[in-house]
């Protein structure tokens, strides 16, 4: 490799390389990045931190559907079932899936620890589901 060094003041500043050498090294640097990310999100896998979800849920949401009902079926939950470890009715859970119901912050931070989903989620269903309401 061609290398020069520019120094200031005696110490070096900066290093020039060719260009096609800068390229490869990027490109080094990129697969090193993708090489850690990987290895986090493995870890992150194996330790439970994180979970892969099946193409039928991820093809659910993108079709619209509620992500609390999504993910209440994913984790084989009846509305009951969420209902009673959320501290509501199962009929409460049933108007917020269809939109029928606005929900406090509170009930959905729970909602969301049950399903172990990230209150973003369900925040912005709720907030969609606000907007369709207040069209009708």
């Amino acid at each position: 490799m061609k290398l020069q060094i520019i120094k200031r003041d005696g110490q070096p500043e900066y290093a020039v390389i060719p260009y096609q050498e800068y390229r490869r090294l990027m490109a080094d640097a990129e697969m090193l990045a993708d090489v850690r990310d990987f290895d986090a999100a493995r870890k992150a896998l194996a330790s439970g931190d994180e979970e892969t979800v099946p193409a039928e849920v991820v093809d659910r949401l993108l079709d619209g559907e509620h992500p609390m009902r999504v993910r209440r079926e994913y984790r084989g939950l009846s509305a009951a079932d969420l209902a009673k470890a959320s501290g509501v009715t199962a009929a409460a859970i049933s108007q917020i899936e269809s939109g029928k119901r606005k929900s406090s912050v509170m009930l959905l931070q729970k909602i969301a620890r049950n399903l172990r989903v990230d209150l973003d989620a369900l925040i912005a269903a709720e907030e969609e589901s606000s907007a369709k309401l207040c069209m009708r």
